[in-house]
């Protein structure tokens, strides 16, 4: 429970310290948690505000948003992401394959440009890294949080969403999901003949039939064919349309 001090306590404990006496001598004889002694020193005595919470409609952290980096961000949220909410605040985690450092580091500067003022996290667990922050903003961030699994529930882009992911950004919004869910490969075939050859293709893999529209979604504004290959896969096979990907998304790295 938070206790009110005045201003004269404060004053008092200031000068204590700066006389040298210790702080947890201090807080004994004052009857003051030792913690708070510490942060009043830290700070000079000046109350820090309470941590500002996300309102959902009027969201500061994101009508400030980097686009590019949200863009990106929002599509690893969407392929390996989840949104666990702690006892004080929310925590986004992305899992991370550690044959990719490249692809961590991009996480890791995304969530930087989209959270600058939080500490940004690489947790390494075996066989997976997860890259994640905590903020009180990201259900407002990412609105498709929720209850289960992603595959188990609708996931629709909000209209501002759609406005950066689609309209304005589907580069690094595609470069986010493949990034997450997809990958490029060589597809060998045996032709009539009996020769093989082989050509490249890019695959986007996700149990979330939503999801996966939204990557054929972004795929449209480009002008990039896609089709679906089986019940949770979708494909770009034509040789204009593994140029252009190759252009956006480039080898995992």
């Amino acid at each position: 429970m938070y206790v009110h001090h005045d201003q004269a306590v404060v004053d008092r404990v200031l000068a204590l310290v700066a006389t040298g006496v210790p702080k947890l001598t201090i807080a004994n004889d004052l009857g003051i948690n030792v913690k708070t002694v510490r942060r009043w020193v830290a700070t000079g005595g000046i109350r820090q505000p309470r941590r500002e919470q996300c309102s959902g409609t009027t969201c500061r952290v994101r009508e400030a948003v980097d686009r590019a980096s949200y863009a990106y961000l929002l599509g690893m949220y969407l392929g390996d992401g989840h949104i666990v909410h702690t006892r004080r605040s929310f925590r986004l985690e992305i899992a991370c394959d550690p044959k990719y450092p490249g692809i961590i580091e991009e996480a890791m500067d995304a969530i930087r440009g989209v959270l600058p003022a939080n500490r940004v996290l690489a947790r390494v667990r075996p066989h997976v890294v997860m890259v994640g922050v905590y903020s009180n903003h990201l259900p407002c961030l990412f609105p498709q949080h929720g209850p289960g699994l992603k595959h188990t529930r609708p996931i629709a882009l909000e209209p501002w969403q759609t406005e950066i992911a689609l309209d304005e950004l589907p580069g690094p919004f595609i470069r986010g999901l493949v990034h997450s869910d997809g990958c490029r490969a060589l597809n060998r075939v045996r032709g009539a003949n009996g020769n093989e050859y082989e050509y490249p293709r890019y695959m986007f893999s996700n149990r979330s039939d939503d999801i996966r529209g939204l990557f054929v979604a972004a795929c449209d504004r480009l002008g990039i064919a896609s089709r679906r290959m089986n019940r949770w896969n979708q494909s770009v096979n034509d040789r204009e349309g593994v140029r252009r990907l190759d252009e956006i998304v480039g080898a995992k790295y």
